[in-house]
């Protein structure tokens, strides 16, 4: 007799730390969702932080760029980069599935370069030849001119 009701007991207590253990657990995953709507957890691991993309953001620091590197030609001077962009970032689901994306940035429409060295035939070789290779776009769509005094 002591066997039934000692094992019924310890089958009664086992049943309930394991609804326990389901419960705890349970109440720790919808934690965890509540949690997730206010840290980004993505950018914790990135190493971005907050930065979230933007066309804007992603155009002023390719023109910052392409006017730094553009003003060390010989012969350019001081130089100005617009950058216009034809489109906004793009994800793009891979294979059919639902959860593994690819980022698409924003394509190039044109640049036009202003710079002192504007009117030398040289300088606009190389300053397009520079542009063109850098972001891998065709001459058509590069401009450059003379910087106005």
């Amino acid at each position: 007799m002591e066997d039934k009701t000692g094992s019924k007991q310890k089958s009664m207590l086992d049943s309930k730390k394991i609804r326990n253990i389901i419960i705890v657990v349970g109440l720790i995953g919808i934690g965890l969702i509540f949690l997730s709507n206010w840290v980004d957890f993505g950018s914790l691991t990135s190493g971005k932080g907050d930065e979230a993309f933007s066309v804007k953001t992603y155009s002023t620091k390719i023109e910052n760029d392409l006017q730094t590197v553009i003003s060390k030609i010989e012969g350019a001077g001081k130089t100005e980069v617009l950058l216009t962009m034809e489109n906004s970032v793009e994800y793009v689901y891979l294979d059919n599935s639902t959860t593994k994306t690819k980022e698409i940035e924003p394509l190039i429409r044109g640049v036009l370069v202003v710079c002192e060295g504007g009117d030398d035939p040289v300088v606009v070789e190389r300053v397009t030849d520079a542009v063109t290779k850098a972001l891998d776009i065709s001459t058509a769509k590069v401009c450059i001119t003379k910087l106005s005094e």
